[in-house]
């Protein structure tokens, strides 16, 4: 089975709610959604970048859990929910489960997939803004919210106040609310930290008696927009 993987790491959660705790991130290699402000452009092309069979991959997780005592993964890319991955996927979860581990999968926010979804532990799903150039999919946020209920949060990149402004419409749109919606203000390559930006985006959610929450990316903060594996 070819995996098409970029990489298999150590790292604490940079952002969401899950910010700051450690796990082995699998990250999946091929993406074919195109986000202009996609941070990771070099997982776009699908390839099989470690060379890895499942074994293999299998393998690597242990051995980097083992080391560090860690039992949770996160299941990351790329876009680990492109039908390509599929079988991959739910393969490489049922075997994670059966040996006791926590799985989070990071999901595009372009497709929903039950077999994963029913087995895995929690659902960072994306909502996207216009910052993205991509449409938001508010149609999937209502099925998770009857499927997988306590089970997901929606994660949005905030740039500018029409991408905030967006968000706000978007929400009223939905009748149960009662889940994590995560902004981010946006850091992008190459660019000097947004101190301003971040600034907005905080007033503009107070203004409006906190709709969402506001959780930085805390592997940006500390060593800037372009590292990667961190």
């Amino acid at each position: 089975m070819k995996m098409y993987l970029n990489s298999i790491y150590l790292a604490t959660e940079g952002e969401g709610v899950h910010v700051g705790t450690p796990q082995v991130f699998v990250r999946y290699q091929g993406c074919n959604i195109g986000c202009l402000n996609c941070d990771s452009k070099d997982t776009w092309e699908f390839k099989d970048g470690m060379g890895l069979d499942f074994h293999g991959v299998l393998a690597e997780i242990n051995a980097v859990s083992l080391q560090q005592k860690i039992k949770r993964v996160s299941i990351t890319g790329g876009d680990p929910l492109h039908p390509m991955f599929e079988d991959s996927v739910l393969a490489l979860v049922k075997e994670l489960k059966k040996d006791g581990f926590y799985i989070n999968i990071e999901a595009s926010g372009q497709r929903i997939s039950h077999k994963t979804f029913d087995l895995i532990d929690y659902i960072s799903f994306d909502f996207k803004t216009p910052c993205t150039g991509i449409k938001g999919q508010l149609n999937l946020i209502e099925k998770l919210s009857e499927q997988y209920p306590n089970k997901f949060q929606i994660k949005s990149v905030v740039e500018t106040r029409k991408d905030f402004d967006y968000l706000i419409v978007q929400k009223e749109k939905l009748e149960n609310t009662d889940f994590p919606w995560v902004i981010t203000p946006s850091y992008n390559l190459n660019e000097e930290f947004p101190k301003e930006r971040f600034n907005q985006i905080i007033a503009w959610n107070e203004d409006l008696h906190f709709p969402f929450r506001v959780i930085a990316q805390q592997h940006k903060l500390l060593h800037g927009p372009d590292k990667k594996q961190i």
